[in-house]
């Protein structure tokens, strides 16, 4: 898969060097992954979930370093691309207000 942009977990461990290294294990495993549906993210993420936001779209969204953090993509099974969106904080993540911003 191509993850579309790196830059963003990056940013994202800079701020949170706690999540570096879970981040960092999310991108490896993603990045050698040949999806085609959900299940088969699933084979590689057991606690992966689709989600329904503002849009009327799906995201995936993933558990990162023992479900500290939790990161928001949008997977083009067709393409083989994955967006990342968005990476909170379990506590950030429970207020549901991101949905409204997807």
């Amino acid at each position: 898969m191509r993850i579309i942009k790196k830059r963003t977990l990056v940013e994202y461990w800079e701020r949170h060097p706690q999540a570096k290294a879970g981040l960092v294990y999310w991108h490896k495993q993603a990045k050698a992954a040949k999806w085609s549906r959900l299940q088969d993210v699933r084979k590689t993420f057991s606690h992966a979930d689709p989600v329904m936001v503002r849009s009327r779209r799906r995201v995936v969204v993933f558990n990162i370093s023992g479900n500290r953090y939790r990161l928001m993509a949008a997977i083009h099974y067709n393409l083989q691309r994955i967006y990342v969106l968005m990476i909170l904080t379990h506590r950030e993540y429970d207020s549901a207000k991101w949905r409204e911003v997807l």
